[in-house]
């Protein structure tokens, strides 16, 4: 069967605009046949309204293009109109308005959004968007992020200078508190703190200092003012991993911003992020596993929608990410017997009774983050009961490379 064997290598052809951004089209290396990636984007789309599409790093140039191409297929050709990314929503607001025709470039688009999505190949990806939108104007592809509005740098820079005018003294104490905290906005609280770049304080204790400093001042609390981008920033940073003390997200307010957006406008919705959150059952974070099976995005869109949420997990067996070599998986991981016989590139549905009794039970399927690191490779992965339950297709690729950031 087509879909429990290796797929045959093949050169896909180009299939939008935008190609030119990097130096090869990530399609043309992929080892799916076209005719492969048209079989896996129909079982995706049958009887679904929101396909998760999930990849386990989201640092490869060949798990996003196995997405981006699935994402590609799922709107030409079984009319899925929305694309949800895990952003907060002015950052998807500016993609969404580019995509719909707005000034600038992709890059440009991109440069207010969460640092994973600002890849060459998602520039790509959002050019081809953009292109669709074109031909389609009565009939376009919407792009909104899962979070709610949160802080940016220009919050920072706003509050600084209010303070700078409005109580010159407090502007050393107020920056002392502010500088630090905003390098998360580049680099994630709790990457510092694996990377062991972190200055020390948490940083939701830092921007409620400052908070106290700024609030009282006068002209502080008028709308849109000095207090209410310190509270965003506050928000921000309590809302981090690193303030929530937890990987998992916010699942029932992600999940919600979705089945929301699905609601006011009967769209279909295309859904990327890792698998820790587009996963459809609860998982254990091995990095986490005190905690225990965590709710995820995917496991309440399930709830909700029951088959209507499909989920897909886009992994890899090894390969130079740029950032961190990743090293053939251990015999307990998933990826290790996708991987057996070495094959370029294999795919699984589980919903097939005979591929599901093969392969469904417990399972452990490797997470390639921010913090991984090959000396704690047996702790860096997810861990469901049900494999079958948390993902109802599987795409695996034998070697993966580094995503190209944009400057």
């Amino acid at each position: 069967m087509p879909n429990t064997s290796a797929a045959t290598a093949a050169t896909a052809r180009p299939t939008g605009p935008g190609d030119d951004l990097i130096p090869r089209h990530p399609a043309d290396d992929l080892p799916l046949p076209d005719a492969v990636l048209d079989e896996i984007a129909a079982r995706l789309a049958a009887g679904a309204e929101v396909v998760g599409l999930g990849e386990s790093t989201r640092f490869s140039r060949e798990t996003f293009a196995v997405r981006d191409q699935l994402f590609r297929r799922l709107v030409r050709e079984h009319g899925f109109r929305a694309l949800a990314v895990q952003d907060h929503a002015v950052a998807a607001a500016a993609l969404d308005a580019y995509a719909n025709g707005g000034p600038g470039s992709a890059a440009s688009a991109l440069a207010g959004a969460w640092k994973p999505w600002r890849t060459a190949e998602m520039a790509a990806a959002l050019e081809w968007v953009r292109a669709f939108n074109r031909e389609h104007p009565d009939d376009p592809v919407r792009i909104f992020g899962v979070r709610p509005a949160e802080a940016g740098p220009a919050d920072y820079d706003a509050v600084l200078a209010f303070v700078r005018v409005a109580a010159p003294e407090l502007s050393a104490p107020v920056a002392a508190h502010l500088e630090p905290v905003r390098t998360a906005h580049e680099m994630a609280e709790h990457v510092q703190r694996a990377r062991g770049v972190h200055p020390g304080r948490p940083f939701a204790e830092h921007a409620r200092d400052a908070l106290a400093l700024v609030e009282p001042l006068p002209g502080a609390d008028r709308p849109g003012g000095a207090a209410e981008r310190m509270r965003l920033i506050v928000q921000f940073h309590e809302r981090s991993v690193a303030g929530r003390g937890s990987y998992a997200g916010e699942a029932e307010l992600w999940a919600g911003v979705v089945a929301d957006f699905r609601r006011r406008t009967g769209l279909r919705v295309v859904y990327w992020d890792g698998i820790g959150h587009t996963v459809a059952a609860g998982a254990v974070l091995g990095l986490a596993s005190e905690r225990g099976a965590q709710a995820t995005v995917g496991s309440v869109l399930r709830e909700r929608y029951g088959a209507g949420y499909v989920s897909a997990a886009i992994g890899f067996h090894h390969g130079d990410l740029g950032v961190v070599t990743v090293p053939a998986p251990t015999a307990d991981l998933v990826d290790a017997r996708l991987g057996e016989g070495a094959p370029a590139a294999r795919w699984l549905d589980l919903r097939e009774e005979d591929v599901r009794r093969r392969w469904d039970g417990p399972a452990k399927v490797r997470v390639v983050s921010g913090v991984y690191t090959p000396e704690r490779d047996a702790a860096e992965h997810l861990a469901v009961a049900s494999l079958a339950a948390a993902f109802d297709v599987l795409l695996h690729l034998r070697r993966a490379t580094a995503a190209h950031w944009l400057p």
